[in-house]
């Protein structure tokens, strides 16, 4: 899936990515285990794992029975995707527009921006 855009995820779907991204690979106990409560039923994780392989994020391998699940798509992946979108739907493709308008909102300072200018220079 690292050439074509992702299909965008609804808000449950983000929090199990986020519990199996946390977890690296795991069975449905464990994704359960990682999201924060009230966490879902399991077999409503169950339900929105196969969602998510439908949707080409996650696949699993199986053993005696069971399925161990894992993403296919890394969050370092997924949330470049979602800001270019954001960028393309709000600001014109323009990161430099956003960056203006989280700063102007003071959700970034001057001095975050000065240190990731001095962390791109290296």
């Amino acid at each position: 899936m690292k050439t074509q855009e992702t299909k965008e995820l609804t808000h449950a779907e983000e929090q199990v990515m986020q519990a199996l991204w946390a977890v690296g690979q795991g069975y449905a106990n464990e994704i359960v285990a990682a999201m924060a409560e009230p966490k879902p039923a399991y077999n409503t994780i169950l339900t929105i794992v196969r969602i998510l392989e439908k949707k080409g994020y996650v696949d699993h391998e199986t053993f005696n029975r069971a399925n161990r699940y894992y993403p296919l798509v890394s969050r370092e992946e997924y949330s470049g995707q979602m800001l270019g979108r954001l960028a393309r739907n709000y600001f014109g493709s323009s990161f430099r527009s956003m960056v203006s308008f989280l700063v102007d909102r003071k959700d970034v300072s001057i001095e975050d921006l000065d240190t990731l200018i001095k962390e791109v220079e290296k």
